[in-house]
């Protein structure tokens, strides 16, 4: 079997050596040692500030949403995994659709305006796949129309546009440490605020709102992470620069295997850096995808309808609308395997396998 992902898992006697350590202290979550120094490293290697390490990237999203006082409409995308669409409605507010780009598959910043209406407060955008939003047009928007900006930048750890960390565009931008990333702490996220003041109020809402043993500042939530997943993820940061090479190489090989074929990837901004989360690929219709998949399958092999369908018209609690390109996208765009532990050899596989298949 070749699954279309697998976590990197440092050498268990790395990782035991952490554990032993908070054994000792048994101070085993409620931002412990090993939580504050693993933000300390993640601000450093990242070249960022006012970072927050918390329980995840669903809770990145809701605090972000929550600190900024976002109360009305949210100019968002309908490609995008579920959980961007559902803090939005989580938190009480109201998601607007905005097709997404054919090329860059990121909401499409030449629409947003068209959008706006007086209940909009804020653009929550995603960095599809890692790939930078157009940000500079992005905050012209909002800048012009007074709203917020918040990314979902689950995908994006490590990539750089304009020369710096793409953390530090918007007013908030979040990311997600799932073990399915491409550097995790099993279960984590961050939540990273451009002012001094929204980060105060962030981590005071991380702690349920305490402002001291008994007091309250905020409206809050335990969105804490645990010592062991800190421990887990201070290892991994170690690996970081060996996971990211391998990934190249292995994103390269895709490159040079399917050279010549019929399918397309995204375009990649042209001022940022790759991070090689992962590996789509836009086929021209969605019965070749269909067919591309139950060859994959027939083989062991599993790759993703990621992300399908689109948001606009699946989720129950909304009503469905329809978007041309989104809708095109979602049903032609396939994930194929990409991880540490994949081997040259199954990508050569895997390529074959879809170099066969006839239209």
């Amino acid at each position: 079997m070749i699954p279309v992902t697998k976590p990197f898992l440092p050498p268990q006697q790395e990782y035991q050596g952490l554990l032993d350590g908070v054994w000792q202290r048994q101070w085993l979550t409620n931002m412990g040692p090993l939580a504050n120094e693993l933000e300390e490293k993640l601000q450093k290697h990242l070249s960022v500030s006012n970072t927050l390490f918390v329980t995840n990237g669903t809770i990145a999203l809701q605090m972000a949403l929550k600190a900024l006082n976002v109360t009305g409409e949210v100019i968002t995308t309908p490609f995008s995994f579920i959980a961007t669409t559902s803090s939005i409605v989580w938190e009480g507010c109201t998601p607007v659709f905005v097709d997404i780009d054919a090329q860059n598959l990121n909401i499409d910043a030449g629409k947003i305006e068209a959008a706006i209406t007086p209940k909009t407060q804020a653009i929550l955008a995603t960095h599809v796949y890692g790939n930078p939003c157009d940000v500079e047009k992005i905050q012209q928007i909002a800048d012009k129309h007074n709203l917020k900006v918040i990314y979902d930048a689950a995908h994006a750890f490590g990539v750089e546009v304009h020369g710096k960390s793409i953390f530090e565009y918007g007013d908030i931008s979040t990311c997600s440490l799932h073990a399915t990333k491409l550097y995790h702490s099993i279960e984590g996220g961050l939540v990273m605020a451009k002012d001094k003041e929204v980060y105060k109020k962030l981590k005071s809402m991380r702690n349920f709102g305490f402002a001291g043993p008994e007091a309250f500042d905020e409206l809050g939530i335990n969105g804490k992470n645990s010592e062991f997943h800190a421990a887990m993820g201070l290892i991994n940061l170690n690996y970081v620069a060996k996971i990211h090479q391998k990934r190249k190489a292995l994103t390269e090989a895709y490159d040079t295997l399917l050279l010549g074929s019929d399918l397309i990837k995204p375009v990649w901004h042209k001022d940022a850096t790759l991070n090689y989360a992962y590996y789509p690929i836009i086929l021209d219709s969605e019965g070749y995808l269909s067919q591309v998949l139950v060859n994959l399958e027939k083989n062991n092999i599993q790759a993703r309808r990621y992300f399908y369908p689109s948001l606009a018209n699946s989720v129950p609690y909304l009503p469905a609308q329809e978007f041309k390109v989104t809708d095109s996208i979602s049903k032609r765009v396939l994930c194929l395997p990409l991880y540490y532990d994949l081997s040259m050899e199954e990508v050569n596989i895997i390529c074959q396998i879809i170099l066969k298949v006839k239209k």
